[in-house]
């Protein structure tokens, strides 16, 4: 606490004497700004970032300007009159060694319109300064966005703000990756609301254009930019928000309809007690877990890490719960219609239990008593970059993958599955109408139990956005389906039995 004290009164006492330096101590200041970006935390160098602003700009340079440049930040400060200015090309570049001789490497350049000395009079003398940031440690945002090559470009006029130019002052940032619209876009840094909270990237104001190794951005104010990296297939801020309404609606009446058909179950006592009620009741009650961890993982993303990584662990392992289930469904499915005779197994529920209930519930225990950090906060970006969501769910691409691949078997096991049964249908000759019910009740079990599933592996390409939306609404009132299809059979059988005792 004495030590945070004693810093705070040394960078007051710093602000109030910095200023209008000489030469030697600016230098020094901006050294010791760019040795400590990735030492100390963001807020820390911001506020000496804005100090190095204010030495900035009070110097007079001369007619050539004040350059200086160190390890991580480059300054670069010129005094123009509004009735000589007529522009400024700026670029910065490094020496690369190709074919045993130093060549220029080009990084970035800024080139500002004579329209930025526009409403000031003709001879009054006005200090541009330019910062160059090769770190963006020090605009790291709540999603920690990443930037191109980590470049920042910053400009200002000392005590002015200029906005809304007709002609954009043009900025330039090279590379040598495949970049388009579809994964960058040029933003400049919007600070926080006070001085403890995160600023973030706003793209407003700013046209990205895309040239071969080159993007250029043409911005209508000063202030930092840079270019923001967006991951590819990316949807639109109007799209996430369009399927986190539905997801959310979807699951809460899932939720709903498989809470209220596992009370009448439990408390019903005419209701069936047979095996295949069972196993329906069990993967009612691992989709209620999953609606119901789903709904909590996003409001738990603004919470703090062990709430949002339990809600984590609490979605995956329903998720995997439900699958087991699934393929449960898929295989007594198999033995009903399929192999019909000798299908007695010892403690055939138990077991099942085991796999779908059992396993899975090791698993999740593993990986947090393992690699706990698998489970935190996930960021869904959006083309726009700036404005992601945040929700609690697998943080490892590795995890991510081994999900997929066990989801992928389930499923293919429910197809072969589903094949077994339809061979064995097709093999009814004489009684059709029967074999019409089979299909119903096969196709209505099946299908909504796994194949819906199936289409996220066609996230991809043109059929990304169609997949998500039929993926989102599908899956998430898979709950209701069921209950629906449930109870209809359990009608459809209380009353065939009845007619068959009025008889």
């Amino acid at each position: 606490m004495t030590t945070l004290l004693l810093t705070t009164l040394v960078l007051c006492f710093v602000e109030s004497v910095l200023p209008c330096q000489g030469r030697e101590d600016i230098q020094n200041f901006t050294l010791h700004l760019a040795e400590g970006l990735e030492q100390h935390s963001p807020q820390y160098n911001r506020n000496r970032l804005n100090q190095l602003e204010q030495v900035l700009a009070c110097r007079k340079p001369g007619k050539e300007g004040w350059h200086f440049k160190a390890k991580l930040v480059e300054t670069h400060v010129f005094s123009i009159t509004a009735n000589s200015f007529k522009g400024l090309n700026l670029t910065s570049s490094t020496q690369a060694q190709k074919e045993g001789r130093s060549m220029p490497r080009f990084k970035h350049a800024i080139r500002f319109p004579e329209e930025l000395m526009r409403g000031i009079r003709a001879q009054e003398e006005q200090t541009l300064v330019c910062i160059y940031i090769h770190s963006s440690y020090i605009f790291l945002d709540k999603q920690n966005s990443s930037v191109l090559n980590n470049h920042i470009l910053g400009a200002f006029l000392q005590n002015r703000t200029v906005t809304g130019l007709r002609r954009p002052v043009e900025i330039q940032f090279w590379h040598n990756m495949v970049l388009d619209a579809s994964n960058a876009t040029c933003v400049f840094w919007v600070p926080g609301a006070d001085a403890g909270s995160a600023g973030s990237w706003s793209s407003e104001g700013c046209e990205t254009q895309h040239k071969e190794g080159t993007v250029v951005c043409l911005c209508n104010h000063l202030t930092y930019f840079a270019v923001l990296m967006i991951q590819a297939q990316n949807l639109s801020q109007r799209e996430l928000e369009s399927l986190t309404y539905i997801s959310t609606v979807g699951c809460s009446i899932s939720a709903t309809a498989t809470f209220c058909t596992l009370l009448l179950c439990c408390f019903f006592r005419r209701w069936p007690q047979d095996n295949t009620t069972r196993i329906h009741m069990n993967l009612l009650a691992a989709l209620f877990l999953l609606n119901g961890s789903f709904l909590l993982s996003k409001p738990l993303a603004t919470s703090t890490k062990g709430p949002c990584r339990a809600a984590a662990a609490l979605l995956h392992g329903s998720l995997l719960c439900s699958l087991a289930w699934m393929g449960a469904e898929a295989f007594h499915l198999y033995l009903l219609l399929v192999k019909v005779y000798n299908i007695y197994i010892q403690q055939y529920l138990l077991k099942l239990c085991l796999f779908a209930w059992g396993l899975p519930t090791l698993v999740v225990m593993a990986v947090l008593i393992f690699s706990g950090e698998t489970y935190g906060y996930h960021v869904i970006s959006t083309t726009d970059g700036y404005k992601n969501m945040n929700m609690c769910w697998l943080t490892s691409q590795l995890a991510h993958k081994v999900t997929l691949c066990y989801a992928g078997l389930i499923l293919l096991f429910n197809m072969l599955m589903l094949v077994a049964v339809v061979a064995m249908l097709r093999r009814i000759q004489r009684q059709k109408g029967q074999a019409r019910r089979d299909w119903a009740t096969v196709l209505g079990l099946t299908c909504l139990l796994g194949t819906t599933w199936g289409l996220a592996f066609f996230s991809f390409g043109v059929f990304l956005i169609p997949q998500l939306y039929l993926f989102t609404i599908l899956n998430s009132l898979q709950g209701l389906f069921i209950c629906l299809w449930y109870l209809t059979t359990y009608r459809r059988s209380k009353s065939s039995s009845d007619s068959s005792t009025s008889r």
